[in-house]
């Protein structure tokens, strides 16, 4: 008896800690289950019917359903049964398809290898899609699509297959984004507005350095050759080619100048006669606007003009009214924070429509009546994301949102009368909310979703912000603290950085768009911070382009204040300081690592870029111009130049197939390493793009965190 009593009370002893012990988030629910079972719920597919103000459409429960906004009553189901007895065509059918809206009747699905147009619960239009077809779009009048198959243009219809281009020549590609996908590009294929013509762009990289990436999990080794425009070499010729469908002829716009200039932001003109070009300079400095007939090519004007002693990036092509077509809408940063401008077609600025120290961050159209434009906008702060309108006459901006933070991004009814909100916010996993826009209506709450880690035990989540290393500036942090924070305590950090363009990690939605690794790592006892340093995205032009002739330099002084925070925190352990990033991340890791020595313990560096000689033309010489026009800043941000000072651990990681950070830098980081006797660790996935993906990305933060417990 006394032993069995024994027993009972080791048995309880033993299980004591397993049932204490906290549910928190495992690795593969960090990585995977972020985007699968602890997604918040959403409505899949979620369109308004195009050209109808009143019913909108969204997939639920193995159907595309159709509602009426106003009753929220069920107007039509599109289920399995539905389509399966349809027309024969579906009979195998095991899923419903996508349903993608083009009239207030009439819907397009794509399935096996064909797309189908339905209009009345009927057929009236099948399309055979060859495989292999890429980038393909729907003309305006729903009868034609446009695609690029194998580096060429072709127009498919219901009865026939033609080839606007027939280029056999290894190196022009027709119909495929260009400039590798910079200045907003992305696409290759445009159509008129009446559907008459086609414009695409043409291009020839033949003058391009070629690129091996070797596969090595062929037998034997197979090696896939890419154009990569270095900065410095040569880099690839565009044009833009007009295909007449009817005198079945082609025009090419007489683009003049430097045949490595950058031509982007293709604007058809409301009557189809004229296209409109944003043509920036190889140096990246000049833009213009100009405009040509596309009956001829001839370039007949240049609209605008604009110089800047850094760079330009025009990202968006112009938008002509509905009514007035004498008159189109300009979003640009001229003024220093882009904003929108109404201009008419000779190029004559007419008013400014937004100001301020802001940014439009989307901009979503005009109403049929040119009354208000429709915009997303940082205006109450750089980190969140509301809705407003503007008025064309009056300038007078209005908040269609009812929230002052948060992340709202808006789908619009045909007329701009009734705007469905998916809405989050740092506490708030996801709401889909229905207004009436200029109406005391209130607003119908379509979903309100779960929080699904409410059950889960996270760190404290704090936003809150510091002064750049200019001391005037203001930088958003975030900093995720350990479960079970003692602050009597000593913790290692870990710095996730980017810093870099195009890019902003604090942001006022669901956990303030926390990647979840940080949960992770926060859950073994560490802080988790980040900062968004000057250089990052969406505070306008002054705050990102001090990075200039100098990548890495602000920035780093920027990451290192926020360091500087963490090291007067009485719980912070300066000793145990580690950083982690990916890409300019990557980049960043191994400035923090090498510039600050005496800080870092350990880093971990991923498809980081080491050399910008080695970076593409188009993003790398927009930054640091070119080489030979900016040596000693090419000669700094090498960061084989600095790695002799290196004192702690770093683990340096890299994608074989990488067509983006090429492996030839982490080559050339690992060739210096061996020179200087640096020992660097280095890790290599065979198959990775720049980014890791899918079941391997598990493997990559496994490593990492790995890295950071055994080393931190």
């Amino acid at each position: 008896m006394k032993l069995l009593r024994i027993l009972f009370v080791a048995m309880i002893i033993y299980t004591m800690p397993v049932l204490a012990q906290k549910d928190t988030l495992s690795l593969d629910e960090c990585i995977v289950g972020r985007y699968s079972n602890y997604y918040p719920s959403y409505f899949s597919n979620l369109q308004w019917v195009k050209g109808s103000e009143r019913y909108f459409s969204l997939k639920e429960k193995g159907a595309q359903i159709v509602k009426d906004s106003r009753t929220m009553e069920v107007y039509k189901r599109y289920d399995l049964k539905y389509f399966q007895q349809l027309d024969t065509e579906f009979k195998e059918i095991k899923r419903v398809p996508y349903i993608e809206w083009l009239t207030p009747s009439t819907f397009k699905v794509r399935y096996n290898n064909k797309e189908f147009h339905v209009e009345n619960d009927k057929i009236v239009l099948t399309i055979d899609l060859p495989k292999g077809m890429e980038d393909s779009f729907l003309s305006k009048d729903n009868q034609k699509i446009a695609c690029s198959y194998k580096n060429n243009v072709w127009i498919l219809t219901d009865s026939e297959k033609v080839a606007v281009t027939e280029f056999k020549q290894k190196g022009i590609v027709c119909g495929k984004t260009v400039h590798r996908n910079e200045f907003g590009i992305d696409r290759g294929l445009f159509w008129s507005p009446s559907s008459d013509k086609l414009a695409f762009y043409k291009k020839d990289e033949t003058m391009v350095n070629d690129y091996t990436l070797i596969d090595m999990m062929q037998e034997p080794q197979k090696t896939v050759v890419i154009k990569y425009p270095m900065a410095g070499h040569k880099s690839h010729h565009v044009q833009v080619g007009v295909y007449n469908l009817n005198s079945k002829t082609t025009t090419y716009l007489m683009t003049d100048g430097d045949p490595e200039h950058y031509l982007t932001n293709v604007t058809w003109s409301p009557d189809g006669k004229y296209i409109y070009l944003a043509e920036v300079n190889r140096d990246q400095n000049e833009l213009h606007w100009n405009k040509y007939n596309v009956a001829t090519g001839e370039k007949l004007a240049t609209i605008i003009s604009e110089k800047d002693d850094r760079y330009i990036e025009p990202l968006h092509p112009l938008y002509f009214l509905n009514k007035n077509h004498n008159e189109f809408i300009r979003w640009t940063r001229k003024d220093g924070y882009f904003h929108l401008y109404l201009y008419n077609k000779e190029g004559n600025e007419l008013k400014q429509l937004t100001k301020g120290n802001w940014e439009v961050t989307e901009f979503y159209g005009v109403d049929s009546k040119d009354r208000y434009a429709y915009f997303q906008a940082t205006k109450e702060s750089p980190m969140a994301r509301n809705i407003y309108r503007v008025n064309l006459k009056t300038r007078k901006v209005e908040k269609l949102d009812d929230s002052k933070m948060g992340w709202h991004t808006p789908k619009f009814n045909a007329n701009y009368t009734e705007m469905i909100d998916v809405y989050e916010r740092h506490d708030i996993p996801r709401k889909v909310v229905l207004s009436t826009i200029g109406s005391k209506k209130k607003p119908v709450v379509m979903l309100d979703a779960e929080d699904t880690l409410a059950k889960k035990e996270i760190g404290e989540e704090s936003v809150f912000t510091i002064k750049a290393a200019d001391d005037s500036t203001d930088l958003y942090c975030r900093m995720i603290k350990p479960l079970d924070f003692d602050p009597n305590k000593k913790y290692p950090v870990v710095v996730y950085v980017y810093g870099g363009p195009h890019a902003q990690l604090v942001q006022d939605r669901w956990h303030y768009a926390t990647r979840w690794w940080q949960f992770y790592m926060a859950q073994h006892g560490y802080i988790a911070f980040t900062v968004d340093s000057r250089g990052s995205a969406n505070r306008g032009k002054e705050f990102e382009q001090v990075i200039h002739r100098n990548l890495g330099i602000n920035e780093t002084a920027d990451q290192m204040k926020g360091v500087e925070y963490l090291q007067e925190l009485p719980y912070v352990d300066q000793s145990r300081i580690g950083v982690h990033g990916w890409s300019f991340g990557g980049f960043m890791t191994m400035n923090m690592m090498f510039r600050h020595p005496e800080v870092f313990k350990v880093g971990v560096s991923g498809g980081g870029v080491v050399d910008w000689n080695l970076y593409e033309v188009m993003y790398g010489e927009r930054y640091m111009d070119r080489p030979d026009q900016n040596p000693e800043g090419y000669k700094e941000s090498d960061m084989t130049n600095h790695l002799k000072d290196l004192k702690g651990k770093l683990l340096l990681i890299h994608g074989a197939m990488d067509s983006t950070v090429v492996m030839q830098h982490s080559y050339k980081m690992l060739r210096k390493a061996i020179k200087d006797g640096k020992q660097v660790d280095y890790f290599v996935y065979p198959t990775a793009p720049h980014n890791v993906r899918g079941k391997d990305r598990i493997h990559l933060m496994r490593k990492v965190s790995d890295y950071f417990i055994n080393n931190l």
